[in-house]
């Protein structure tokens, strides 16, 4: 079978972004399929582009690469940063130019690479450029949807909200990686609840640490709690520094490490003086990601009070390397984080109630191994790779049967 992947962002000269993509590809390729993927990739016009450093980066992604086996091609269009946009019109017509703009790759692609299956990650803009493609293909479109279209585009304005029914409402089957995003697709858009399977994203067991690292050496007799995240307002690291600020006198031996990096570090850096911290917190910056699993296997707790997150992959690679970890009540992570069974929850932008979450875990260190250890084995037996492209391949089995029934 023959799939082609339409995605906003993949592994290019940065092998942290899209990388869930490039793993799910990697998996379904070992497993037989035949996968080539889009990278829609925006081009900042000059002098735009110099204001910001990822702006900038954009024009480094090379045009066509081969990403670990993996055929990826990164199609240009303009577009114009969301903070300097002021007309929100412009992203609801955003699709159709896109569109425009990959017609001739997606023809030469085709005569070779006659593909089965048209799978966007995400709605908009990959899905509306699938649902093209698949009308002028004839072939069936899935689309996952993975947090922003239902957290964010969907409220932006009514186009936009209209632009992501369109495309959901033509697709075949919608993918949501947590019931969260399920039941917010159901209540807020006009679209049959037939259409959605959950289907979580998954964790690679090879990829959990398990070596000896220096790092126990490095960080002896410190308690220490761990985030991995991009350093953006949602993601709530501010309140994790409150919660050391107050914890600090109780557990002199606490040290904090981020992982990570984004618009917030300034910010938070300064935040970390201005409470008096500095000693106990260290920002790594943006780490690989064997180097992220290294940190995972030698913290005390993983805490990341994150909202409006849609399922939360860094929970699940904790929780595989048996850390108990902290995240927020009402986000995707409870599907498979069970408040003081396999995880602790808290109240969102709540600093007491993560102090309390923390100070349990640390005053409690037995406890806090045994829900460790019952994590670890929840996500080993329901969210590894092999469980979720079981479930993924069922998916493209189904809507190419439905396609052929409609043909």
């Amino acid at each position: 079978m023959k799939i082609l992947f339409i995605v906003n962002n993949y592994p290019s000269t940065n092998e942290v972004g899209g990388l869930v993509f490039h793993q799910q590809a990697q998996e379904l390729k070992k497993r037989g399929f035949e996968i080539k993927v889009i990278c829609l990739t925006p081009w900042v016009p000059f002098p735009i582009k110099y204001f910001k450093k990822r702006w900038k980066k954009y024009s480094d992604i090379p045009k066509k690469t081969n990403w670990e086996g993996i055929e990826v091609f990164y199609p240009r269009y303009i577009q114009i940063p969301k903070e300097l946009d002021f007309m929100s019109f412009y992203f609801a017509f955003l699709g159709e130019r896109i569109y425009k703009r990959i017609k001739n790759l997606i023809r030469e692609l085709y005569r070779d690479f006659k593909f089965d299956v048209i799978h966007a990650h995400h709605a908009f803009l990959p899905g509306y450029a699938g649902m093209k493609i698949a009308q002028e293909y004839k072939k069936p479109l899935v689309v996952t949807i993975h947090g922003g279209d239902f957290y964010e585009t969907i409220f932006r304005n009514e186009k936009l909200k209209n632009h992501i029914e369109k495309v959901l409402n033509f697709s075949t089957k919608i993918i949501v990686v947590s019931n969260k995003l399920k039941e917010i697709g159901e209540r807020k858009l006009k679209i049959s609840p037939d259409k959605f399977v959950m289907i979580s994203n998954g964790i690679n067991q090879e990829e959990v640490f398990k070596g000896k690292t220096n790092l126990l050496r490095k960080y002896k007799d410190k308690k220490i709690i761990l985030s991995v995240s991009f350093l953006i307002k949602r993601k709530a690291i501010d309140f994790n520094l409150r919660a050391i600020a107050k914890l600090k006198e109780k557990y002199p031996d606490l040290l904090y490490l981020i992982i990570g990096d984004g618009a917030e570090r300034k910010k938070l850096e300064k935040l970390a003086k201005k409470l008096k911290i500095d000693n106990y917190v260290k920002f790594l910056g943006q780490l690989p990601n064997n180097k992220v699993k290294e940190y995972m296997s030698i913290c005390n707790i993983f805490c990341l009070p994150s909202y409006n997150e849609a399922f939360g992959m860094v929970y699940a690679e904790a929780m595989a390397s048996g850390k108990p970890v902290i995240g927020c009540w009402g986000e995707g992570c409870e599907d498979f984080v069970k408040n003081r069974e396999t995880g602790i929850l808290v109240k969102p932008q709540n600093v007491n109630s993560l102090v309390e979450a923390i100070d349990l875990l640390l005053s409690n260190p037995r406890r806090a191994e045994e829900i460790g250890e019952r994590a670890k084995r929840l996500i080993l037996e329901n969210y590894t790779y092999d469980k979720v492209i079981k479930k993924l391949i069922g998916v493209y089995n189904q809507i190419i049967t439905m396609n052929s029934e409609k043909c």
